[in-house]
């Protein structure tokens, strides 16, 4: 089991989406998250552009099992890339140990529903 952590641009967040419910990825977490980076975004207020030190982003947070971690990342970045300074970063983190609270599976079963995914 991996879990992946995405940083993406806000305005790509629904293209990405989309495409892990292609990958067949049903669930992740996401959260509004402001980082800094070599990406500088203006803002303007009253005909005045001010730098911004901080930039916002999405973070996506997916616990898959072994054999979806390719499709997973291959579908965030081919859905997140604009080309440009600021797209981004993948990070594939090992994970020990899951648990269903509901059944108590664990393992890698805690990550499926049986009969619903090969």
């Amino acid at each position: 089991m991996k879990k992946i952590e995405a940083v993406i641009r806000k305005s790509k967040f629904d293209e990405v989406k989309d495409a892990l419910y292609e990958a067949g990825i049903e669930f992740f977490s996401f959260w509004d998250v402001r980082g800094v980076g070599q990406a500088r975004e203006g803002r303007s207020y009253r005909g005045i552009v001010y730098d911004t030190s901080t930039i916002e982003r999405i973070k996506l947070s997916i616990i898959v099992r072994d054999k979806n971690i390719d499709k997973t990342v291959q579908a965030i970045l081919g859905s997140a890339r604009t080309g440009e300074i600021g797209d981004g970063k993948v990070f594939v983190l090992p994970i020990e140990e899951s648990y269903r609270i509901r059944t108590g599976e664990h393992g890698d079963e805690s990550l499926f529903i049986k009969g619903k995914e090969e």
